[in-house]
């Protein structure tokens, strides 16, 4: 089992710097609310670091 985050936009993207939106889609992230599953690894992590006041992140165990 590999493990992987759950990554969950929590606050908007409006007038936020174009990198911080582009790091949001590059994520898989389209809009507030919405949850994608992304492999842990430090690229991801870097990207979340990036973005951390607007996203939720929570560890999940999934099955390959």
């Amino acid at each position: 089992m590999n493990t992987h985050l759950a990554i969950t936009q929590v606050k908007s993207a409006i007038g936020r710097p174009p990198d911080h939106r582009g790091t949001l889609r590059a994520l898989g992230l389209k809009r507030i609310r919405h949850t994608v599953v992304q492999e842990d690894n430090p690229v991801v992590r870097g990207m979340i670091r990036k973005v951390a006041y607007l996203v939720e992140v929570r560890p999940v165990t999934k099955k390959s």
